[in-house]
């Protein structure tokens, strides 16, 4: 509904534009925002435990680059050895792949920002040279059954196709179980990575470019949460702050304030 009231509005606008249309009456409807998918992005410690189980598995660079880069789905298994420069440890985000009309396709990015470079961890250029070892196996096994598109893509199945991203999901949910880490969307690994790097210091404006979001509103928006346990961080912090130091107990009683798990 949001999404054709904004066509509507804009439709109605360029007719004012024109003098068709004495004014746009869409921009007085206003809609309610509905309610919002809580975003629960996984821990650090769970992020080592997927990755840890991820390591034989055959898409191990595909969750190496997911958790800590954050490329979309659709990115990933559109991506090009072309695209990424091992030495340099450098990834360059042109394309993505997508299901529509039932037919896999190699579409441009979601937007103009999507398109960017990304700074490759130590740990992704690893996997990635582990990736294009395992690829080469494949095409040799394969022999005259490989049927490679020719689209150099770095992820692809055991004959060259390219990998269907609902088996995507499918082989995250199954890695997920194994790891014993909480179900999440294979989305999620794209907010894991925008929560480590806030946890670890990173501003706004860096997780818009790694992300490739349109605007640094749109990051504030989808970021804005905070966990639990920072919460109560903080909340000690202010504690600490407003207890002062005359409220603090003697050190000849030999009780320290005791910080009470909930």
């Amino acid at each position: 509904m949001r999404f054709l009231l904004v066509i509507l509005r804009a439709a109605l606008q360029h007719a004012v534009r024109e003098d068709e249309l004495p004014r746009n009456v869409a921009r007085n409807v206003e809609l309610s925002m509905g309610t919002k998918r809580e975003i629960e992005p996984l821990t650090a410690k769970e992020g080592r435990q997927l990755l840890a189980a991820a390591r034989d598995n055959r898409l191990w660079a595909v969750y190496e680059v997911a958790v800590r880069v954050g490329l979309r789905r659709g990115e990933l298994l559109g991506l090009r050895w072309s695209d990424v420069d091992l030495h340099e440890g450098v990834l360059t985000v042109r394309q993505a792949l997508q299901r529509v009309g039932g037919e896999l396709l190699i579409v441009a990015p979601k937007t103009q920002r999507s398109a960017r470079r990304v700074a490759l961890p130590a740990e992704c250029v690893t996997a990635l040279r582990a990736q294009r070892a395992q690829q080469m196996a494949d095409r040799k096994a394969a022999g005259n059954n490989w049927t490679g598109t020719g689209q150099g893509l770095v992820f692809t199945t055991k004959n060259g196709t390219p990998i269907e991203p609902r088996n995507l999901n499918r082989s995250f949910e199954t890695l997920c179980v194994r790891a014993g880490v909480r179900k999440v969307r294979f989305h999620d690994l794209r907010h894991t990575c925008a929560s480590l790097l806030h946890e670890q210091g990173a501003d706004a404006r860096m997780i818009m470019e790694v992300l490739g979001h349109s605007s640094i509103r749109v990051t504030m928006d989808t970021y804005t949460f905070v966990r639990l346990d920072s919460q109560r961080s903080a909340f000690d912090r202010v504690g600490d702050a407003l207890r002062g130091d005359d409220d603090r107990p003697d050190d000849d009683d030999g009780a320290a304030s005791a910080h009470v798990a909930v």
